[in-house]
């Protein structure tokens, strides 16, 4: 294993502990010498790893850190690439710009090396169908599943029927051609799935919530896995 795969899985191994970790039990789950163990915990710190504790007592390294781009490994760099470039073509002008500046922040702090293998990637994304266009931008949306606010939309099921509802919205889930925003539907009293390109206007609500995103999508992934369904964009999503 080499010095950078080491320090990676160092801080990997810190941060499946929320408690401090003695440097023996470290040590042991690396395969390395304690004498080795402290010299790298020095040199993540030395870097800016909020690394603390000390012999005898353990170590626990705190929320924050960002590992160095130097220790991403060559699946890694492709992993990059390949996922902005799918980001870029498939997201909306919003995500793809992002996609754009990430590649070019990251291809900015890469060592040389690391960076020709970024640039020269050879895992490519094929050119997607063309997808219906939506009236209400994504990044709307996106913006009330992150703030966790109420939207209200109007909203075309597939037989032409509109409908005002207020939702709850905590996920948009993106196939090839079509992206579905899952949500808690008010008029309904239960979870919905609602094709991004039939919500004709939306509007976010200044009220939050009362449940916690992360709690929703849990119980929405229950509710999935005991029907034994997955969501389906086109005519073979569940009606809303």
């Amino acid at each position: 294993m080499s010095r950078s795969e080491r320090l990676l899985a160092l801080v990997q191994t810190l941060r499946r502990h929320r408690r401090p970790v003695s440097g023996q039990a470290l040590a042991a789950q690396l395969d390395i010498s304690l004498r080795t163990l402290y010299r790298d915990i020095a040199s993540l710190q030395s870097q800016g790893a909020l690394i603390e504790g000390s012999p005898g007592l353990g170590y626990v390294l705190k929320p924050g850190y960002v590992l160095p781009p130097l220790m991403f490994g060559p699946e890694e760099i492709e992993a990059l690439a390949l996922g902005l470039r799918w980001v870029a073509d498939r997201g909306d002008r919003a995500l793809s710009g992002g996609a754009h500046d990430a590649m070019a922040k990251i291809a900015a702090v890469l060592p040389p090396e690391l960076k020709r293998e970024l640039e020269a990637s050879a895992l490519l994304v094929a050119v997607g169908a063309k997808r219906v266009p939506a009236a209400v931008e994504p990044d709307l949306l996106r913006a009330a599943i992150r703030a966790e606010h109420k939207l209200r939309i109007g909203y075309d099921d597939p037989g032409g029927t509109a409908s005002q509802r207020v939702i709850w919205p905590f996920a948009l889930v993106y196939f090839e051609q079509s992206r579905v925003l899952s949500a808690w539907c008010e008029l309904r009293n239960d979870f919905r799935n609602f094709r991004a390109d039939r919500i004709v206007a939306a509007e976010m609500l200044d009220a939050r919530y009362p449940q916690r995103r992360q709690a929703l999508l849990k119980a929405w992934q229950q509710r999935v896995r005991e029907s034994g369904r997955t969501i389906l964009p086109e005519s073979d999503m569940p009606s809303s």
